[in-house]
């Protein structure tokens, strides 16, 4: 410790000292020596020696007491207080001497003090202890200046000694509390350190332990999620073969229905057959009349065919009284029994028939001639007045009742044509199996749904639909109704398509452009482009138009002999039902749908085809009608109705192509034809014609005739 090694310090120097140099004897108290007596060196103050008495005067005048009376016999009573006894004990430098030397003893207490006071703060006992060995040390006398001048330099080095002691244990302190800071500082900055590295660890620890959890979560997820879609996967297999099992059922059950219904129906149907076949047979039996005309042998025969038909169906129903269903087979024997025994019965009554006639000829045959030849002679005077009277009005009048006889040739040809295409798939519109009713429906379906979706929405939606027509026309499959078909499917499929397609198109202008005018356009482009590429449906189109309405030929159709008037209606296009015959202008609005179809198809084409070849039905046949219209005699109400309509529609397209030709018609139409058109018509059928008067003044004052509404423009096309 610092203390300590000042203290040895001190002692190494007292040792150096003149003072060090005494020989020790522990006997000189007994001898009555001082104690310095072994020093012979002459004692003086030194220079030093204000500064020792200037520190024993500093000192407290109870420890002067006390030393002085601790010195025995050199300074007994010393004090401040009592100065007589000074000089009673001695001279004055026997006092001085006693001064020094009680100066010097204490002095040496104040050092060993001091030193003892730095280490007082290690070990406290060790101060008191030091304190009291000082009061118990015994006092030493000065007798020279030179051991006052030692102990005064000595006193210095010891205050030297001091302060170079308080300033290395200052300065060992000041650097102990750098250490002690930078240790510190260091400390805690390794703490940090430490404590941050432990954190990073933790939380490492902690990241480690996240990740793994979160790969343990994610297989976990997955596992789950390939255990759910192995199960989705399981349940979609079982949904489907139970919904398989579940069709399978409803399939078989559905097919024990329709078996069990078929053979229901053919049971009817037995039953049927055998109850004609019986009431057929019964006309079998000889009667009185049949007696007289047919010979026995063919009554006879006849008789045992028809019983032997009829115990064929017998045993055919004998079998079904078992609870069993006839079969298709015991079906084909009991139809082809029954058309056997209709033919049975029908050579039998044109036996009859012949018989009777035979003998009715014999008994009418002079009256019957005569009345012939008086009615033959009748009718071709009627027919010669009838002729002479038309052919003078003719004359008079400079117009037709009827159309040209190029015209109605025509006219015949497409009602034959259409008349034989009917009839080549006869068998086809009158199935007997199931599968080829099917087959019809499906194709009907086919050839109409198409036309009934035709509508100025796009010009896409138009082309799809004119591609499906022409598929189905072309002999390829086509899907309608979800369903797959095609008209090779049966030898007559393609006069039945093309029949019920050119009706449907027809039907489109009697239902649908009766109502919606602009809706001609896009039926008529669809049945023009149809037309170019299959010519037979062209025709089949007019055969229907011309049938439905026969103005757009132009036809009157003449009223027979022998004709009803009903039937004489329907001809002329009105429709008769068990209601009557429909009114005026609900003929009136379908005829114009009619003729608003044939006016925008005779100006259209089909913008996607070749556009090389001519067009089969083009502005030349709408010249030929309106000429036509203009040389027949004008009807009430039906021909101010049908010009109006014709010439909204193609009325601009004609003034196009024929230009001052069409001009000059607009204006004989308007001179000469409608003042007939007014003659004709009543007070309360004048709505038509005074739409058309209006039309043609407007156009005559304008020169100019406005394009039609609804029609399709390039940007449709584009749509």
């Amino acid at each position: 410790m610092p203390a300590e090694s000042r203290r040895w310090e001190t002692l190494e120097a007292l040792k150096n000292s003149p003072k060090g140099n005494i020989t020790f004897d522990p006997y000189w108290s007994e001898r009555g020596e001082d104690i310095l007596a072994g020093c012979k060196e002459a004692l003086s103050l030194s220079s030093h020696s204000g500064v020792i008495l200037q520190r024993l005067g500093s000192l407290p005048s109870q420890r002067s007491c006390f030393l002085g009376s601790s010195s025995g016999d050199y300074s007994p009573g010393f004090s401040e207080e009592n100065p007589a006894s000074i000089s009673s004990k001695g001279s004055v430098p026997d006092i001085t001497a006693k001064h020094a030397t009680l100066s010097v003893t204490e002095q040496e207490q104040v050092v060993l003090h001091a030193c003892s006071h730095e280490a007082n703060d290690e070990d406290p006992e060790a101060d008191v202890s030091e304190v009291s060995s000082l009061v118990s040390l015994p006092t030493i006398s000065l007798l020279s200046p030179k051991a006052m001048e030692m102990a005064g330099r000595i006193i210095k080095f010891e205050e030297e000694q001091r302060e170079k002691a308080k300033r290395a244990l200052k300065q060992r302190q000041e650097m102990q509390e750098k250490l002690m800071a930078t240790v510190a500082i260091s400390e805690s900055e390794q703490l940090k350190r430490f404590e941050e590295f432990m954190e990073l660890k933790q939380r490492q620890e902690y990241q480690s332990m996240r990740d793994m959890m979160d790969r343990e979560t994610k297989e976990s997820i997955g596992r789950q999620e390939k255990l759910k879609e192995e199960q989705r996967h399981r349940m979609k297999i079982l949904n489907l073969r139970l919904r398989e099992a579940e069709q399978q059922r409803m399939r078989e059950a559905e097919l024990e229905r329709q078996r069990q219904a078929e053979g229901r129906e053919r049971l009817r149907n037995l039953n049927t057959i055998q109850e004609e076949i019986l009431q057929l047979n019964q006309l079998l039996e000889p009667s009185t009349q049949t007696k007289t005309s047919l010979p026995p042998a063919s009554l006879s025969s006849y008789s045992t065919r028809g019983n032997q038909l009829c115990s064929q169906v017998s045993e055919v129903v004998r079998k079904t009284a078992e609870g069993e269903f006839p079969s298709v087979e015991d079906m084909t024997v009991a139809q082809r029994a029954l058309h056997e025994m209709r033919a049975l019965i029908r050579l039998m009554q044109e036996e009859v028939a012949k018989a009777q006639e035979k003998k009715k000829k014999e008994q009418e045959d002079e009256e019957q001639r005569r009345k012939q030849v008086e009615l033959q002679v009748q009718q071709e005077a009627q027919k010669k007045a009838q002729a002479q009277s038309a052919k003078e009005k003719a004359q008079r009048k400079g117009l037709q009742n009827s159309a040209e006889d190029g015209t109605l040739k025509w006219y015949k040809e497409l009602q034959a044509s259409a008349a034989q295409c009917a009839q080549s798939f006869e068998q086809l519109n009158s199935p007997k199996d199931n599968q080829t009713k099917k087959l019809k429906l499906e194709l009907q379906k086919a050839a109409t749904i198409p036309v009934s979706q035709i509508s100025s929405n796009s010009g896409s939606q138009l082309r799809e639909i004119f591609d499906k027509i022409d598929k189905l026309l072309s002999g390829r499959a086509v899907v309608s109704g979800g369903k797959s078909v095609s008209t090779s499917q049966h030898p007559q499929s393609l006069d039945f398509v093309s029949y019920k397609l050119a009706e449907k198109f027809v039907k489109q202008g009697e239902e649908e452009v009766a109502s919606h005018h602009e809706a001609a356009f896009p039926i008529a482009v669809v049945a023009s482009g149809v037309w170019e590429l299959h010519p037979r449906v062209g025709d089949l189109i007019l055969a229907h138009l011309h049938k439905k309405c026969p103005y757009a030929v132009p036809h009157y159709p003449p009223m027979k002999d022998g004709t009803s008037v009903e039937e004489y209606q329907r001809i002329l296009g009105y429709r008769v039902d068990d209601a009557g015959v429909e009114g005026q202008d609900s003929f009136l609005k379908r005829m114009s749908g009619m003729i608003r179809l044939y006016a925008a198809v005779i100006q259209l084409r089909w913008p996607y085809g070749s556009n090389q070849g001519s067009v089969p039905h083009g502005l030349n046949h709408g010249w030929r009608w309106l000429a036509q219209m203009l040389n027949m005699e004008p009807l009430a109400d039906i021909t101010a109705t049908l010009l109006f309509d014709f010439l909204e529609v193609c009325g601009n397209a004609l003034m196009k192509q024929y230009q001052s030709q069409f001009w000059k018609l607009i204006l004989l139409l308007k001179e000469e034809y409608f003042p007939r058109i007014e003659a004709v018509t009543s007070s309360g059928q004048m709505g038509s014609v005074i739409r058309l008067k209006q039309f043609l003044e407007a156009s005559l004052q304008s020169r100019q005739i406005s394009p039609p509404k609804g029609q399709l423009s390039s940007v449709f096309w584009r749509s």
